[in-house]
């Protein structure tokens, strides 16, 4: 065998060794990289988190048909949407059922249409009808739990709804909590003997209409047992709740905040920025511009049996305006910053309670809750208030503006490159290949 053989062979069986190599090391230590713009083939931190939380198989049992009049191979959509979960989690197990072809397993598990799907953990199930990264991994937090919170809301008296589609209602903020696994349900206290002992959370929000002794006296029951608390406060009278503000040592003041660095956002006059964030956690990491409209400023008694803490500062050059005037009155008006939102801890028993007390009842409302960080900073409050710290809030993923806009002479100079420049070179480029080897 001549050397230039033995080179040849020595190359082969070195580039064979290599790639082998290689394939091991990629088997043993998988690494991928997600080079889209914005993440789109990759799950939000939040739901990496969920998923090491479930500790054991997950199954998945998706009824669909193979093939769909519009989104045609459906199954392999669902295929490459859960390997983004198995990623992180090996023991994810897929499993596809035809509904025409197995109408009986279909009607069994309670399938109400084509591409239902069902999450099943630790003998618990979920039903999934639309598929994205927010639906399944609140499905999965549900799960992640194991126990279903009892949230209930103060009605009769003109509250606004957890559960309510008016602009004053919270009705975005309830749904979002369902979507974490909680169950929320309204409390009339006139005809509740007292406030359930099951209620994870107590959702207060401003009456209309003066509450009567009774129903004061059963949630200052609550209150005293140890109960948690959630209180959206307006800058309104407080038509019976004054005994429970006593009881939470909270001082009211008077009048309305306002924030001239809202009005320099063109933002109404009457709204008020939160902008400082206190060290808790109910704010660990969160730094989202949240909106207060038609806040009232909190404050809390020199002397207290309750842990304090201030949650959101904001007017931090505006003022406390009594008198509704547009500018700051020395005599009348209390200069900012004013305390927002409030957090309140003690231990009652062998159970430590919690209370937030915010400032604004708008806060929330269907009307202003898609302002800035309101429902993330109002389910972190939620989360808290329930010790469900763990429980995270995903956001989907923004889609950044793809397109491609391009003026009539760029688009000239483009296809001229491609079509004329670009082919000429390649062709100059092999005739000079072909000049040198003749």
């Amino acid at each position: 065998m001549t050397k230039s053989n033995m080179r040849h062979l020595l190359f082969f069986v070195l580039l064979c060794a290599s790639i082998v190599g290689i394939y091991q090391l990629a088997a043993r230590f998988p690494a991928q990289w997600d080079a889209t713009q914005n993440a789109l083939n990759s799950l939000e931190p939040g739901s990496a988190d969920v998923l090491k939380q479930l500790e054991g198989p997950l199954n998945i049992t998706v009824y669909v048909t193979e093939q769909d009049a519009k989104q045609g191979d459906v199954r392999k959509l669902v295929r490459e949407f859960i390997a983004l979960y198995q990623r992180y989690k090996s023991d994810i197990n897929l499993t596809f059922v035809d509904p025409v072809k197995e109408p009986e397993a279909t009607r069994k598990s309670g399938i109400q249409g084509n591409g239902e799907m069902v999450v099943e953990f630790a003998g618990r199930k979920e039903h999934i009808t639309t598929l994205n990264e927010q639906t399944l991994t609140s499905a999965l937090l549900r799960l992640a739990h194991g126990k279903e919170q009892m949230l209930m809301y103060v009605s009769g008296h003109g509250e606004r709804k957890l559960d309510g589609t008016a602009n004053h209602d919270l009705g975005e903020f309830g749904r979002r909590l369902e979507q974490n696994g909680y169950r929320i349900a309204s409390l009339n206290l006139t005809i509740a003997q007292d406030v359930p002992d099951n209620v994870g959370v107590l959702v207060i929000t401003q009456p209309q209409t003066k509450l009567f002794p009774g129903e004061t006296t059963k949630l200052l029951r609550h209150i005293e047992r140890g109960g948690n608390v959630l209180w959206l406060l307006d800058a309104e009278p407080l038509r019976g709740l004054e005994p429970i503000a006593e009881k939470m040592d909270i001082v009211l003041t008077p009048g309305v905040v306002l924030d001239p660095a809202a009005q320099q956002m063109n933002a109404p006059a009457d709204w008020t920025l939160g902008t400082g964030y206190a060290p808790h956690a109910i704010t660990q990491n969160f730094d989202l511009i949240t909106v207060f409209p038609y806040a009232r400023a909190l404050g809390t008694e020199d002397e207290s049996t309750w842990e304090r803490h201030i949650l959101v500062e904001g007017a931090m050059n505006g003022w406390v305006s009594t008198t509704g005037a547009a500018r700051f009155d020395k005599k009348r008006d209390i200069p900012g910053p004013v305390s927002l939102a409030l957090a309140l801890q003690r231990n009652v028993g062998e159970r430590e309670q919690r209370i937030v007390v915010v400032g604004s009842g708008s806060f929330l409302s269907n009307a202003y809750s898609g302002n800035g960080g309101n429902l993330d900073l109002g389910m972190n409050m939620m989360n808290w208030l329930a010790g469900e710290e763990r429980l995270i809030t995903l956001a989907p993923h923004t889609a950044k503006d793809g397109a491609l806009t391009l003026s009539k002479r760029e688009l000239t100079v483009l296809s001229s490159t491609l079509l004329i420049v670009i082919p000429l070179l390649l062709i100059a480029m092999g005739g000079w290949l072909w000049w040198r080897r003749r």
